[in-house]
Formats: structure tokens, sequence, C-alpha cells
């Protein structure tokens, strides 16, 4: 099989088209026909159910997808681990990081890929607003939620739960809410992106579900302000895991509402197209899932 068949496979179930993928990838409609084809008359199953308003992935598909994606990840380490040996990890990488996790996590990461590969060069952009590849001069970009579009290279690094957190001066001035509708009451600290204000936040508990609208005097479009502004008492902040980890071990700030759960967030490694996805883009995605893990798992264990 080949693997540019397996690319495009996987690129029509996530967009749901072939001319889109076809798009995406650079070539025709036709091609991109010929190419499904192929690859099912080589697996003797159909992938996809094709009507003349819809595409929609069979049974089988969704079972080779999987498949399909681990085979891929594991040639893609394979490569890595043969550029490692070349000593091909080298040159310049322009990388963009959101503000809190840039500055208090990644930053030491960054130190030890570049320990590790002493050929590499690191550029890193910090910002928490969705990098224009081409204006920002950004290879790869670290950011929550998959994006919108669809033509990216989306590396999936972790999956974070979201933490409803306050510092311990602030619970001994104003108490600790106790249920989510308690968080009306008290000083939230908010978050502002390109003109959305995240002011509602969501938790579950058993069949219960609650979306509560909270309200601060202090907002900002910088994460990190947010994070300062809760280890200094002045509210309730509702964050990732993985940005408060250190906040959290070293008891700067407590976890709240612990029967509640909220909804975990994604955090994605982008590219604008598979061209730029280089050895040491592979490289760096390998040790940001690595370490993700290893901070999520330290910050259960407190």
């Amino acid at each position: 099989m080949r693997t540019s068949d397996l690319n495009l496979f996987i690129r029509i179930a996530e967009t749901g088209s072939i001319t889109e993928s076809a798009k995406q990838l650079g070539i025709s409609t036709a091609a991109a026909s010929s190419a499904l084809k192929r690859l099912e008359a080589q697996l003797g199953v159909q992938l996809f159910i094709r009507t003349t308003r819809q595409l929609r992935i069979t049974a089988q598909g969704e079972t080779f997808l999987f498949h399909c994606r681990q085979a891929l990840a594991s040639l893609e380490k394979g490569a890595l681990s043969a550029h490692e040996i070349k000593g091909e990890i080298r040159g310049e990488l322009r990388f963009s990081a959101p503000s809190d996790l840039g500055r208090n996590i990644v930053l030491n990461w960054v130190d030890e890929m570049l320990e590790q590969y002493p050929a590499l060069s690191i550029d890193l952009n910090v910002s928490d607003s969705l990098s224009n590849f081409f204006l920002d001069q950004v290879d790869v970009a670290l950011r929550y939620g998959k994006p919108q579009d669809s033509s990216m290279v989306a590396f999936h690094i972790a999956s974070i739960k979201r933490i409803t957190c306050a510092s311990p001066d602030y619970i001994e001035r104003f108490g600790k809410p106790f249920h989510p509708d308690d968080l009306r009451e008290h000083h939230c600290l908010l978050y502002r992106l390109d003109g959305r204000l995240f002011n509602h936040w969501q938790y579950v508990k058993g069949s219960e579900q609650h979306k509560i609208k909270v309200s601060s005097h202090r907002i900002s479009n910088d994460t990190d302000i947010v994070r300062r502004w809760a280890v200094g008492g002045k509210g309730i902040a509702y964050r990732s895991q993985i940005d408060i980890a250190s906040d959290l071990q070293k008891g700067r700030l407590v976890s709240l509402l612990p029967e509640y759960e909220s909804p975990t967030v994604e955090l994605y490694l982008l590219c604008p197209s598979r061209k730029q996805v280089t050895p040491a883009v592979i490289a760096f995605r390998e040790i940001l899932r690595e370490k993700c893990m290893k901070v999520i798992g330290s910050v259960e264990a407190v």
C-alpha cells in the first residue's frame, strides 16, 4: 500500500469530501478517487458509502482508520529514529505557543530539546492568538482546540482537564463554592480571545449538567495574567490542569468543586501543510506528548 493513499484516506475521513481532500493535497479529484478505489481493492472492503449527497465512512472504514493512523505514526517514529542516527534533526524551527503554557511549561521543554539536538535552533513566539503562519513566519504552533481550517495538519498532543481553582488566600477571605451556582457570587477571572469572552463555565456530575455564566471585574487577553491573578488571590479561575500544574503541586492554587467534572480541552500541534512536517517537527511532537503525559500524571497524583 502507498503511504500517499493512506494519508489521502485519513484526509477524506476527516473532511468527508474527496474533492476537498484532493484540493488540500494538491491533486485532482479524479486522482483522489482512483487512489481511494485502489486502496479499497487492495483491502477487499468498501471504506466509504458514496451517494450523490454525501460520503459516509463504513464500519470497516472506521476500523481501518484507527489502524491506519497507528501505522503512519509508527512509520513517522521510524523515520525520526533514522534521521536522529544520521544527525538530521537540525535547522531552525519557528514555533508558537500559548502565553501561559509557553512561558511556564514549554520553555523548559524547549531547553531540553535543544540539549538533545544541538544542531537545531528554535525561534519561540509566545501568543494566545492562532498564528497566521505566513505573516508570523511560524512553522508550527501549539494550540488548544482543533482548528476549523481542515487544510492544516493537526497532531493531537493531549486531552487536558479543566480545573476550577483559587488561592488559599482567596478561599480564606471569601470561602469555597460548593455548587457551580455558587460561582455567581464570587469574583471570577476571565479571558478574552479575538473578541470572544470565555465567561460560560461548564460542569457535569452524574446526570446533572450546569453551564454557568460568570462575571468579573478582571478580564485579560493573556492567560498567564489570569493565572497570576488567581495565584495572587484576586479571584477564581477556570484553567487547564497543565497550565496550573506547578501551582497546584506547590499549594499556590487549590482545586475547587472536585465532585464536578468540566469538559476536557484538546491540545494540538499545528502545521500549515504536510510539507512543513519535518523530522524536527516530529521530534518536537513526540517530546510534547511525553512531557504532557508526565505533567498530567503528576497533577492527578496531587
